[in-house]
């Protein structure tokens, strides 16, 4: 059992998988995704594609339509936990995981939800320390315009934001 202590928790890596290491807190059991090489913003971190393609949402899919999710393969993609000030971007058109902030060795990968999700399966309240947090985490459809404009959205979301102004 390899562990490290960050911030005062106690991590234990569960698996390696090339350019990111699968890390469970012990005093939680969450799971997060560290990077083992650094990134820089620009850079395509790596490829993905769907595992699986349902009409209905759940809190381990992506939502890339209205009535469209998947699963993410590789599938150890599927522990980047949100932050609202994010590291990557799940490039949903280009099925591409992009590195949008400096990422050095062992720091979590982390994703804005609200990127690709207009609606959330499991709302929560976000805790993750950002200056900017939004507080509550429910989709993009329940933030402003003028917040959405400071993130990287899919082609997805950009569209169902236009049609909403549309109206």
């Amino acid at each position: 059992m390899t562990t490290k202590s960050a911030t005062s928790q106690t991590l234990r890596l569960i698996s390696n998988n090339g350019f990111a290491e699968v890390w469970k807190n012990e005093a939680t059991g969450q799971q997060s995704l560290h990077a083992t090489t650094s990134f820089a913003p620009g850079d395509v971190i790596c490829s993905f594609h769907a595992g699986t393609t349902s009409s209905v949402v759940t809190y381990l899919t992506v939502q890339v339509d209205d009535d469209k999710h998947i699963t993410l393969q590789p599938e150890f993609l599927q522990y980047i936990n949100h932050s609202c000030s994010p590291t990557v971007f799940f490039d949903t058109t280009m099925m591409q995981l992009v590195c949008l902030a400096e990422v050095n060795t062992g720091d979590e990968f982390t994703f804005f939800y609200p990127s690709t999700e207009w609606e959330m399966v499991q709302p929560f309240t976000c805790y993750c320390g950002s200056s900017n947090c939004l507080n509550t985490i429910e989709g993009a459809s329940h933030i402003k315009g003028d917040v959405l404009d400071h993130y990287r959205l899919t082609d997805f979301i950009k569209r169902k934001i236009k049609n909403r102004q549309q109206y």
